[in-house]
């Protein structure tokens, strides 16, 4: 095994306190012996989920080594509240301790730049090893093994049982519901994701009628994992956006069958096809589905796109999006989006509330294409509750969008705990009931909305207010220290070691993608763009004190076997935004975890 560098683990310290520990706060002196996986993430990231999932067999596997400590780390104001991180931790089955971190405290301590990323703390307390972005599960099997047959020689490896400590679970009839359809019978159909199911709920919207799937996760005909959108299709079946199973699948409440219409169960990756017969071409994370332009279209969170599904050819295609996240209008297929996560249909329009940017936006015919607008929203760090002219108004990561009768539209705006709309013939934006728990979604029904409040577990019945509610307007910035530089030339280094085993694979030429960019564009007078090298000099331009750099890497790693045609590969990606002020003094060299230790 390479040697690895000796850096002391600094202490987990969070005001929140320990959630999944019986109440027990961990130091990293009770854990000594262990092997201890740090992962700091934020509910609202979809990339963290994925790495949620990732670790899900690790943790099995190695249960009486390893111990993993999720350290949540917030972005929005919402994520600092204690009792959203405990609703989080039991919506995505986190089933390991979990220190709340509202202040980032911890972050700071470990130079955490960006969610997800993976710290590795060895038996003797030092680090060994940090990975950011998704993709890493190779690396840390790999990681893990090493370290447990050097620790098993020293005589430093403790086994046994893990400090979590699982809570009591909660009876409700739903459990952090995603969305819900009304269907033609006047019924509701919801998804109820933590549990796994479909809810079938009487006109009532309480009493239930029917559930579908067996409760467990799955990808068989009675299985669902995290359920969420749902859209009714013209041959009268239900769509569903089965967002951890990687796919969308169809619902007869004829007949009570589901199949699969997309999706292999696997996630997609960067290089796999993205387009073609529907079931052979893998999706990630969808989150909402809407029928539109006679297509059913795809919010895939995942890789911040839109897709579309053709019923009359069984085919899939990416509609609109690069996987680049961020806010950028224009042509559909060079637009940007940021985890799309509710959509809704209008005559003319797709809405898209689009979640990270706290935006909505939407997709409209532009000749023989289709363009992207955004209708609210400035971009990946600013958010707020504040009314009035679109141009200055605020969402907190919304996640659904309604259309109303009279063309405008209403936005589950989540963060907020409010309903909003927008109305396109003003351009106003105006606040229409609070005190909703987190909500989701929101259905018509007549004169009425109902409206998926996700964390009260329910849906909640509104009239639709002549009038609109008065809030006091708040605008927030993403908190996150920003990282002093020096003006002028300034080098990148995203750093990349590939896993034990595996090498880059140049074969078919480059394996590795940089792509920078900033905010304000003119942060950068040299720099920005793509290029194939993970280093790069970059040219502050004079003048401008601060702004975000925006860097996206990519790497693909190879099972170093000469005698192997076809060796096994993994990609490894991250996105970060990194805040920076220009001021004389500071650094010189940004280095960027990709996998590994800056040296």
């Amino acid at each position: 095994m390479a040697p690895h560098a000796r850096v002391r683990a600094p202490e987990l310290i969070g005001k929140g306190g320990w959630l999944n520990t019986g109440g027990t706060a961990l130091t990293l002196a009770d854990l000594r012996g262990r092997i201890v996986i740090l992962d700091f993430w934020t509910f609202c990231c979809v990339n963290c989920l994925h790495v949620l999932d990732e670790l899900r067999e690790l943790e099995e596997k190695h249960r009486d080594t390893v111990v993993i400590i999720g350290v949540h780390s917030p972005k929005f104001v919402h994520e600092a509240e204690h009792q959203a991180v405990v609703d989080a931790v039991e919506r995505y089955e986190v089933h390991h301790p979990v220190l709340d971190d509202p202040e980032l405290a911890t972050w700071k301590q470990y130079a955490v730049r960006a969610w997800p990323t993976l710290v590795v703390i060895d038996p003797e307390g030092y680090v060994v090893a940090q990975h950011a972005g998704e993709g890493h599960a190779h690396a840390l099997e790999q990681l893990v093994g090493e370290l447990e047959a050097e620790h098993t020689a020293k005589g430093t490896l403790r086994r046994g049982d893990g400090p979590y400590v699982a809570p009591e679970p909660v009876a409700t009839d739903l459990r952090f519901p995603g969305k819900a359809v009304l269907l033609p019978g006047g019924t509701f159909l919801v998804s109820d994701s933590t549990r796994h199911q479909l809810v079938e709920l009487a006109a009532d919207g309480e009493s239930v009628v029917a559930r579908v799937g067996s409760g467990e996760r799955g990808f068989g005909p009675d299985g669902f994992s995290e359920p969420q959108g749902l859209a009714l299709l013209p041959d009268g079946t239900v769509a569903v956006a089965d967002t951890v199973n990687h796919a969308l699948r169809a619902y007869d409440p004829a007949t009570g069958a589901v199949t699969t219409l997309a999706g292999t169960g696997r996630q997609w990756m960067q290089g796999r096809p993205t387009s073609g017969p529907a079931t052979e071409v893998d999706l990630s994370s969808p989150w909402d589905v809407a029928w539109f332009a006679d297509r059913l279209w795809i919010a895939m969170a995942g890789v911040h796109q839109l897709w579309t599904y053709d019923p009359a050819t069984g085919t899939v295609a990416v509609a609109a999006g690069t996987t680049n996240e961020g806010l950028v209008d224009g042509p559909a297929p060079e637009a940007w989006f940021a985890q799309p996560s509710g959509l809704a249909a209008t005559g003319d329009r797709l809405w898209v509330a689009d979640s990270e940017t706290s935006a909505l936006r939407y997709v409209e015919r532009d000749g023989e294409g289709f363009a992207v607008r955004t209708a609210v929203g400035t971009g990946l760090f600013d958010f707020g509750h504040r009314d009035g002219e679109a141009g200055q108004a605020l969402f907190q990561h919304p996640l659904g969008v309604t259309a109303l009768p009279d063309g405008s539209v209403a936005v589950a705006d989540t963060y907020n705990h409010a309903l909003r709309r927008y109305d396109p013939a003003t351009g106003e934006v105006t606040t229409l009931a609070t005190d909703l728990r987190e909500p989701s979604d929101a259905v018509l029904v007549g004169d009425d909305i109902v409206v998926v409040e996700s964390a009260r577990h329910r849906l909640t019945r509104l009239r639709l207010p002549e009038e609109a509610v008065r809030v006091e307007s708040v605008a927030h910035r993403t908190q996150r220290a920003a990282t002093d530089v020096a003006p002028g030339r300034l080098r990148l280094d995203v750093v990349f070691q590939a896993p034990t085993g595996q090498k880059l694979d140049t074969r078919y030429g480059p394996s590795t993608r940089l792509l920078v960019s900033s905010t304000p564009p003119e942060l950068l007078a040299e720099g920005s763009g793509t290029g194939t090298d993970l280093g790069r000099d970059l040219v502050l331009a004079d003048g401008v004190t601060e702004g975000v750099l925006h860097v996206s890497a990519m790497a693909a790693s190879c099972d170093d076997d000469p005698e192997n045609e076809y060796p096994a590969c993994h990609m490894h990606q991250q996105d970060w935004g990194v805040p920076v002020r220009v001021v004389p003094g500071g650094a010189e060299r940004l280095p960027l975890v990709l996998a590994g230790l800056d040296a």
